[in-house]
């Protein structure tokens, strides 16, 4: 089953689903992010994380239009903590190098640095190798 989360003006700005075959959360991330689609996109996946006992998070940010810096002290404060404490161990994110949403992709990674096993990649292919070799 995928979840579709839909901008005021009927707009997708993110599809999550559990990858069975790969025991993973999939978050794709689709043009501009406010700061509400954020929240309720990002604790969608905790709920979806919870229903299908998963830890592994693969966080698909190579559509998203500009930065989100908006909601990186909500992630690194509020659902971080949380996610950790439901038990995500490692969290992979895509984005493309050259975006905007990669310098907030990096304030993020800075701020939950430490606090799990996070890491970013410029091709989904590398993330999903490396979160196959730690569910092993």
């Amino acid at each position: 089953m995928i979840i579709k989360n839909t901008n005021g003006f009927g707009k997708i700005y993110q599809t999550i689903e559990y990858d069975r075959s790969n025991e993973w959360i999939y978050s794709n991330w689709i043009g501009y992010q406010t700061y509400a689609g954020i929240v309720v996109g990002a604790n969608a996946c905790l709920h979806l994380m919870r229903d299908n006992n998963c830890t592994l998070l693969l966080n698909d940010n190579r559509e998203v239009v500009g930065p989100w810096d908006h909601a990186v002290e909500w992630i690194v404060t509020n659902w971080a903590p949380r996610a950790i404490a439901q038990g995500l161990t490692h969290f992979a994110n895509v984005v493309s190098p050259e975006s905007m949403a990669a310098l907030s992709a990096e304030a993020m990674h800075l701020g939950i640095d430490g606090q799990l096993q996070m890491r970013s990649f410029g091709e989904m292919e590398q993330a999903q190798v490396w979160l196959r070799a730690v569910r092993q």
